[in-house]
């Protein structure tokens, strides 16, 4: 047996806050004009909330009106002061982008394993399904406030199947007023999620420092970007580095890691694997991939030649094209699993 530990942060987590108005601003520009080019960043804290990066679109998006939406639909008020400093991208990368090259250069993973039918671990599928679930009761019951994280101790045999949860450690943001109460709601909640797949909890850490009332933007600055194994695969797979929200779909970062996940899923099926790790990279304003790397449970496989051709900037959009993605909902949960 073998101990191996992930996480999650919640929807209302700083970091995850930026990250869905990063999305959400991708997606209003999207909505209007596919062709738009984004590399939008957010930093948030004490009181303000500074939005830049990089657009060129066709449409005009209120900023600062869709800041303060997301604000209010996650459950946080709208009492921040707003700074858009968005400018345009870069024409020495347009020169690039606009021949069909890659938006940036990287490497770009995706993973699927055969644990269950969204070909992720159980232990990061039973987070993200903790973390939509508490979504729901932070709506349904006004003790729960946005903020969170949680993170699961599993016990693994020697096949890397979760056998059981040693710690289940979930720090919630409440109102601290009726801890026994919600502590034992929280903690029924995550043994539903969990006994679902069969899987027993030993043991519960909740809100380990005691106490958790503040939190958002009040306890801790957030970032876009900050969570990428968060948004891939929990650390059991290899992580780019680059973040994925707030791009379009010209950005490999993005763009690219959802193209390796699909090779590694049509890999993982068609062979019949227990596990399949795609490596793609690429040289920016270079259309062709530099190279393509599959590992699986046999061993490394030789990628196909029209496998180079498929992962094409202009060819991934034509499989992923701008409008197929709900940017905020991968941004909030993760971009692979229960999102898909």
């Amino acid at each position: 047996m073998k101990y191996y530990s992930n996480e999650i942060v919640f929807r209302g987590h700083p970091d995850k806050v930026c990250d869905q108005i990063s999305a959400r601003l991708l997606q209003e520009y999207v909505n209007g004009d596919v062709n738009t080019r984004a590399g939008i960043e957010v930093c948030g804290g004490k009181g303000t909330i500074f939005v830049t990066g990089e657009v060129t679109s066709n449409t005009e998006v209120d900023v600062v009106g869709v800041t303060k939406q997301v604000l209010q639909e996650i459950g946080y008020n709208q009492e921040y002061n707003i700074i858009n400093n968005i400018g345009r991208q870069s024409q020495d990368i347009s020169i690039g982008v606009d021949n069909g090259g890659a938006g940036d250069q990287g490497m770009m993973f995706g993973y699927a394993c055969n644990d269950n039918n969204l070909y992720i671990p159980t232990a990061m599928l039973i987070l993200q399904e903790l973390s939509v679930a508490y979504e729901g009761l932070k709506w349904s019951n006004d003790n729960f406030l946005p903020d969170g994280k949680a993170q699961i101790t599993g016990v693994y045999d020697d096949d890397f199947n979760l056998v059981e949860i040693k710690d289940f450690v979930i720090s919630y943001q409440n109102k601290e007023e009726k801890r026994q109460e919600t502590d034992a709601i929280i903690m029924d909640l995550a043994r539903t999620i969990a006994n679902k797949h069969n899987i027993a909890i030993e043991k519960f850490h909740i809100n380990p420092t005691g106490r958790f009332l503040i939190g958002g933007f009040d306890g801790d600055a957030g970032l876009t970007g900050r969570k990428i194994v968060v948004d891939a695969y929990h650390s059991f797979a290899n992580v780019g580095g680059g973040c994925m929200n707030g791009k379009d779909v010209s950005k490999v970062d993005f763009s690219a890691a959802h193209m390796a996940r699909k090779i590694a899923k049509d890999t993982l099926i068609a062979k019949k694997l227990k596990w399949c790790e795609v490596q793609v990279s690429y040289a920016i304003g270079i259309s062709k991939p530099l190279a393509i790397y599959i590992a699986s449970d046999i061993g490394n496989i030789v990628p196909n030649d029209s496998l180079y051709e498929d992962c094409e900037p202009n060819n991934i959009k034509k499989i992923f094209p701008p409008n197929k993605f709900n940017y905020e909902l991968m941004a909030a949960f993760g971009h692979f699993g229960i999102t898909e």
